[in-house]
């Protein structure tokens, strides 16, 4: 268009033919640039993809690398848990509830349900205390009367959330050299 633009500056009397032509010229470019950008945009489609299955693998890795361990750590703070169970989701339409858990440790009294993130935000953590109510509502339906726990487990905490974690009541589960660390949540721990 701009070329069009031009040739009517520079001349008194553009010739039908050349403005034609120019604004053919102008609609085969647009017509390349809509196609590139669909493109483009094919691309950015595929890479955002790409990157959240990367960040799902990492979240399997932190799991596989904490699960085999868990119940022996827990058991040094306190807790025996007698079943772990990773991948678990609780769906009930009827009552308009369903939760995916990444992992749970669980024994007759109390259940550890424990989200696990290549490098948790705070709302991550904010989603895991709706899935603990989630849970808990799910449990009353049942009859379940254990107390239920959390805990966020975490490639990479950045100090703001592993401080909200902690006083939100949530146990941190963060690497540690070749082996991972449970904090204690500050004060006592959240129950649900």
């Amino acid at each position: 268009m701009q070329e069009i633009m031009e040739a009517v500056k520079t001349s008194n009397t553009p010739n039908f033919e050349s403005v034609w032509a120019m604004m053919q010229e102008n609609a085969v470019q647009m017509k390349e640039l809509r196609e590139s950008q669909k493109e483009t945009d094919r691309i950015v489609k595929n890479n955002a993809q790409l990157i959240g299955k990367l960040g799902g693998r990492f979240g399997e890795m932190v799991e596989y690398m904490v699960v085999p361990n868990l119940e022996d750590k827990f058991r040094k703070l306190g807790f025996v848990f007698t079943k772990t169970h990773q991948q678990t989701t609780i769906k009930d339409d009827k009552n308009n509830l369903i939760a995916e858990i990444d992992i749970t440790l669980e024994n007759g009294d109390k259940v550890m349900i424990v989200e696990v993130k290549s490098k948790p935000t705070t709302e991550d953590i904010s989603e895991h205390i709706e899935r603990m109510e989630k849970i808990r509502a799910h449990a009353d339906l049942h009859n379940d009367k254990r107390i239920f726990l959390g805990a966020v487990a975490g490639m990479v905490f950045n100090d703001n959330e592993k401080v909200f974690a902690l006083k939100t009541g949530f146990y941190v589960i963060e690497p540690s050299g070749e082996t991972f660390n449970i904090i204690p949540p500050q004060g006592k721990p959240k129950e649900w």
